[in-house]
């Protein structure tokens, strides 16, 4: 009798179980994806990779979360590794864009070929930066051959350049920094100068504001964006002190275009962000991350 009874009840409860499941994958369904479309899966979600400057960076990142956030087809997302590093990402295909604070060398066509396609996104200054000390010492100026004897290492203590009698400690970037080519070029006259006087290299800008801001002797060059705050200062270039306006009229002699590169013509998705970067609100959140606007 028990049998006859408990088979009849087991096999209603498998049957409303099924239905239940039914229904419940039914209902997630329609959940990932409705007829008006409004909700993406993830699979419909397009990416694109970013990679380069550590310079650009906090622009791209800036630029990158607002754009993520205005709309639902693209996602953007960015990592550093240097200007030579993105290059090379972009040109290799293991990014879409590359960040640049220099433009592509010619050995760099030469290795990966002439496909680069190049998009001026903002302008930066490099800035050469001391140690608050050494700023509040009297040091609120240099001039390029006072900075390329210091990075050569015939000036060596701060007392000939009017500070105090401390040894000046040296930092510069790696190689491969497009920052660090840029200063290499344009105060020690060229992107292969030999820099005996340098005592530690570092990876990106940050790096560098935290050495100059740890220590009471430092020197160190950087982007005009990563100058601010802090126990540093940004001494002034050949007697032009590094601002937005002097980088806009040309009279600061440090200042660069920074660039996207993509390899050969955009793709839909990565055009979408270049125009969005290129253009209004872009543009603004260039202004406020400490850059300088292309309009």
């Amino acid at each position: 009798m028990y049998q006859y009874v408990l088979e009849p009840m087991n096999k209603r409860l498998v049957s409303l179980l099924v239905v239940g499941f039914v229904i419940v994958a039914f209902s997630l369904s329609g959940c990932i994806g409705n007829d008006d479309g409004d909700t993406k899966t993830a699979h419909e979600i397009a990416t694109v990779s970013i990679s380069g400057s550590t310079t650009v960076m906090p622009f791209a990142e800036a630029c990158a979360e607002e754009f993520n956030r205005v709309q639902d087809e693209v996602k953007v997302m960015v990592t550093g590794g240097g200007s030579g590093v993105g290059i090379k990402n972009v040109a290799t295909g293991l990014s879409d864009i590359a960040m640049a604070s220099r433009p592509v060398k010619p050995d760099e066509v030469t290795t990966y070929g002439d496909n680069f396609q190049e998009y001026m996104v903002a302008y930066d200054a490099i800035a050469i930066v001391v140690s608050e000390p050494i700023y509040q010492s009297g040091v609120v100026g240099l001039s390029q051959e006072e900075i390329a004897a210091v990075y050569n290492g015939e000036i060596t203590n701060w007392k000939e350049l009017g500070g105090p009698d401390e040894k000046i400690y040296v930092a510069a970037r790696e190689v491969g920094s497009g920052t660090r080519d840029t200063f290499n070029k344009m105060v020690m006259g060229s992107e292969e100068a030999e820099t005996p006087g340098v005592i530690t290299n570092h990876g990106s800008n940050a790096e560098v504001k935290t050495v100059i801001t740890s220590s009471d002797k430092a020197i160190g060059y950087q982007g005009l964006n990563y100058a601010h705050g802090g126990k540093l200062h940004a001494v002034s270039y050949d007697g032009i002190e590094p601002s937005a306006e002097t980088i806009k009229d040309g009279s600061y002699p440090l200042a660069r275009a920074l660039l996207f590169y993509s390899w050969g013509e955009p793709d839909e998705n990565s055009q979408k962000f270049l125009d969005f970067v290129i253009g209004k609100d872009g543009q603004r959140i260039a202004e406020e991350t400490g850059f300088v606007s292309v309009h």
